[in-house]
């Protein structure tokens, strides 16, 4: 499992204090285990923070708002899941709103990808 210096962990602290109205309504939904899988959120990764992550999947999920569409975010967003993938960490992205219309959906599609990813680590 990925871990984050003692400054991120201060920060990822804070942060689980300060969850956004999305990132609540889906860590609702998360933390009962969904198919068997265990979510932390907002877990330091390196310098990062993810939203929430799945150990034994190495599977993160972002929540992006309204700012992640604004100049320079984007390419952050890029380099922070290059480097991600490069520990071998999944990342899959869901728009705020999506989580706002119908959480139930974005858990959905996240449990699809987590046996996705589980049938692909029990194959030889």
């Amino acid at each position: 499992m990925i871990h984050g210096p003692t400054e991120t962990q201060r920060l990822a602290n804070r942060l689980r204090r300060s969850m956004t109205l999305p990132e609540v309504l889906l860590w609702r939904e998360l933390r009962k285990r969904p198919g068997g899988s265990k979510f932390r959120r907002q877990h330091p990764a390196g310098s990062y923070v993810l939203d929430f992550f799945c150990a034994e999947l190495a599977l993160a999920i972002e929540i992006d708002g309204t700012a992640h569409d604004c100049g320079g975010v984007a390419e952050k967003d890029e380099r922070r899941d290059a480097w991600l993938r490069c520990q071998g960490v999944t990342v899959i992205r869901f728009p705020a709103s999506d989580v706002l219309k119908d959480v139930m959906s974005v858990v959905e599609a996240i449990l699809a990808i987590a046996v996705s990813l589980r049938a692909t680590k029990s194959s030889p």
